[in-house]
């Protein structure tokens, strides 16, 4: 891989195959929280293509209407909502415009999170504030966006939660403790939720990124550290928004029905469990 192929990529640039894969996915409404930039901007774009209609939601409500409007300029359909998924008013209202716009929502991708902006160092030197504003936003995020999001899953008997870890998870990075201690608290989060939420046709499963491009920089992760990761992958190569997308909308199509409770896995081959 070469250098400009390391790290950080513009996704403004993004080309999205127009082919449906999965025609279980067309005219699902797609809740996507954080979409409004990097990866979960991908996201939004690639569930477009699938005939899905994406909701962009962020924090950011900004970003969250450019990335409406290119979906809607490649004739997709596409709704942009600001979210503070910290806060349970903020997540009530978000499902009810929802369902004021489409009468229904389908799938939900917790994908809201905050790393690039939190100080990365000793647990013994991390500021309080941030361990309780990275458990606020990653965890009690997820927990408090699914419990509105999943009344009109239940009333539809069917859905699919997908609450997005990381595979920094797995390794028990030095100084990033806050934020991995938030990712491995959506395993068991995903599990209780999946025996809860499945006598009503809903799965909920749990996302792990490994090392992937992304248009968001971040600071404690230098271009020689992506190296250094990727190097010792079975696959030796950073992962791209292709790599992850295709992976979820397997797992929220129909496909996936009977895939619940678990958690996938897509670093190439960073982690083997």
């Amino acid at each position: 891989m070469s250098d400009t192929e390391i790290g950080y990529i513009d996704y403004s640039t993004l080309n999205v195959d127009k082919n449906a894969t999965y025609d279980s996915l067309r005219d699902r409404v797609v809740l996507i929280t954080g979409a409004g930039q990097a990866i979960g901007r991908g996201y939004a774009h690639y569930f477009s293509a699938q005939g899905a209609i994406p909701v962009i939601a962020d924090i950011n409500g900004e970003n969250a209407e450019k990335v409406k409007q290119e979906i809607e300029e490649k004739q997709g359909k596409a709704m942009a909502i600001e979210v503070d998924v910290a806060d349970e008013q903020s997540n009530i209202d978000m499902v009810d415009k929802i369902l004021a716009q489409y009468g229904r929502l389908d799938v939900l991708i917790n994908n809201a999170a905050i790393f690039s902006q939190i100080t990365m160092a000793p647990f013994w030197e991390l500021p309080v504030d941030e361990w309780k504003r990275a458990v606020d936003v990653n965890v009690n995020g997820a927990f408090l966006c699914s419990r509105a999001a999943v009344h009109p899953m239940i009333e539809a008997k069917w859905g699919r939660i997908i609450n997005v870890s990381s595979g920094t998870m797995m390794m028990g990075r030095p100084n990033y403790l806050h934020y991995i201690t938030t990712k491995a608290a959506m395993i068991g989060m995903s599990r209780s939720m999946a025996r809860e939420v499945g006598p009503y046709g809903i799965t909920v499963n749990t996302f792990w990124p490994g090392v992937m491009q992304t248009e968001v920089e971040r600071p404690s992760v230098p271009r020689e550290m992506f190296k250094t990761m990727t190097a010792t992958q079975a696959l030796p190569r950073q992962g791209t928004i292709h790599d992850l997308a295709k992976a979820m909308i397997f797992l929220c199509s129909d496909e996936a029905a009977y895939i619940t409770g678990q958690g996938m896995i897509v670093d190439g081959g960073q982690n083997f469990i």
